[in-house]
C-alpha cells in the first residue's frame, strides 16, 4: 500500500481527546458535482472513498441532506467503510433540510433530533462522533441558536454524540453556544480567497482550543484562477488545489482541510498537499490575495 504520509500534515485532537489528520475528506461531491448534478458514479464514489482511509484518512465530512437522486453520501459511507476502521472520525451537520423537489425549511428544535437519528440509521452507527448544528446555508445570520443548540447538548449527555460543531456561525453564535456544552469544531466559509472575512472567528478558535475545519477550502466549486497562487505552485512544481491545501494548513495550527471529490486523481493530490512546505516568502505572497470582486 502506498502512503502519501497524511501524517507529515500533523494532527488535532477535538477536545483534547479525540486525535484526528489534519487532512480530512468531504463527502458532498460524492453524489453528484453539485446540488444541481450531473449525477456521481457509484462505484468510483465507493472506491474513492477506500481510497482515502487507505491513504490515513481519518475524519470524512458528510450530511444527510448531501444526496442526488438514488445517491447519499452517508448511504455511500456505510457500504464503502462499514464495519469502520476504529480511529474513523465521521463528521455530520443537522439544520438544513432537502426533499426531492429541494429545499425544506431548516429544521427547529423538534425535529433536529430525528435529523440526528436518520444520520444514525444511514451510517449504520450507534452514536456519531461530531455533529455540526449547521445554520443556514451560506451567509452570516443574527439569530440565536441556544434552543437548537440545547437539543444536540441533551443528545451529547445521552452518549448519542461524542462531539458537538457549528457551523456557519458568528463568535456570539459560538459564545451562545460554548454556555450551554463544548464546542469542538467550527466549520465556516473561508479559504486562500477569504482570508479577511472570517479571520477573527479563526483567532477564536485558536485561543480557545477548538478546531477550524472550513467548508469549500478550495474556493468553491472549481478552482480559482489567480496569479499569485500559480506563481508559488509554479516555483514549488505543484498545482493551485495543493497550495490552497497546504496554505489552509499553515495559516494556524487549529485549521482542518476537508476537500472532497469524486476523482482518484485529486484524491491523491489533495492528500499530497500534507508534504508541501510554504516558505515565510510563500505565505508573504499569499497574505494579500484577495477575491475577484474586490480587486474591481
Amino acid at each position: 500500500m502506498t502512503h502519501t504520509r497524511i501524517d507529515t500534515a500533523g494532527h488535532w485532537k477535538l477536545e483534547g481527546e479525540t486525535r484526528i489528520a489534519r487532512i480530512g475528506f468531504g463527502a458532498m461531491r460524492l453524489p453528484a458535482r453539485g446540488w444541481d448534478g450531473p449525477a456521481g458514479e457509484r462505484d468510483s464514489a465507493l472506491a474513492v472513498l477506500r481510497r482515502a482511509v487507505e491513504l490515513g484518512v481519518d475524519h470524512i465530512d458528510t450530511a444527510a441532506f448531501y444526496f442526488y437522486e438514488d445517491l447519499a453520501a452517508n448511504e455511500l459511507i456505510r457500504a464503502a467503510l462499514r464495519p469502520y476502521p476504529e480511529h474513523l472520525v465521521i463528521a455530520t451537520k443537522v439544520g438544513p433540510r432537502r426533499g426531492p423537489e429541494g429545499w425544506l425549511p431548516t429544521a427547529g428544535p423538534k425535529e433536529l433530533r430525528a435529523d440526528v437519528e436518520q444520520n444514525l440509521r444511514e451510517l449504520g452507527r450507534d452514536s456519531l462522533d461530531l455533529v455540526y448544528l449547521r445554520v443556514g446555508h451560506i451567509g452570516p445570520s443574527t439569530e440565536s441558536i441556544a434552543e437548537r443548540f440545547a437539543v444536540l447538548a441533551a443528545m451529547r449527555e445521552e452518549g448519542l454524540i461524542r462531539h458537538l460543531g457549528l457551523s456557519n456561525v458568528s463568535k456570539a453564535q459560538l459564545a451562545e453556544a460554548r454556555a450551554l456544552a463544548p464546542v469542538a469544531a467550527v466549520q465556516n466559509h473561508f479559504h486562500l480567497l477569504r482570508q479577511r472575512e472570517d479571520a477573527d472567528m479563526l483567532a477564536e478558535c485558536e485561543r480557545e482550543g477548538i478546531a477550524y475545519a472550513p467548508f469549500f477550502p478550495l474556493g468553491g466549486f472549481g478552482l480559482p484562477d489567480d496569479g499569485r497562487i500559480r506563481r508559488v505552485a509554479d516555483r514549488h512544481g505543484v498545482t493551485v488545489a495543493k497550495v490552497m491545501l497546504a496554505w489552509l494548513l499553515a495559516r494556524s495550527p487549529v485549521t482542518l482541510a476537508i476537500p472532497g471529490t469524486s476523482s482518484p486523481a485529486h484524491l491523491a493530490e489533495n492528500v499530497a498537499a500534507a508534504e508541501l512546505r510554504l516558505t515565510p516568502e510563500d505565505m508573504d505572497e499569499l497574505a494579500v490575495v484577495r477575491a475577484p470582486e474586490e480587486e474591481n
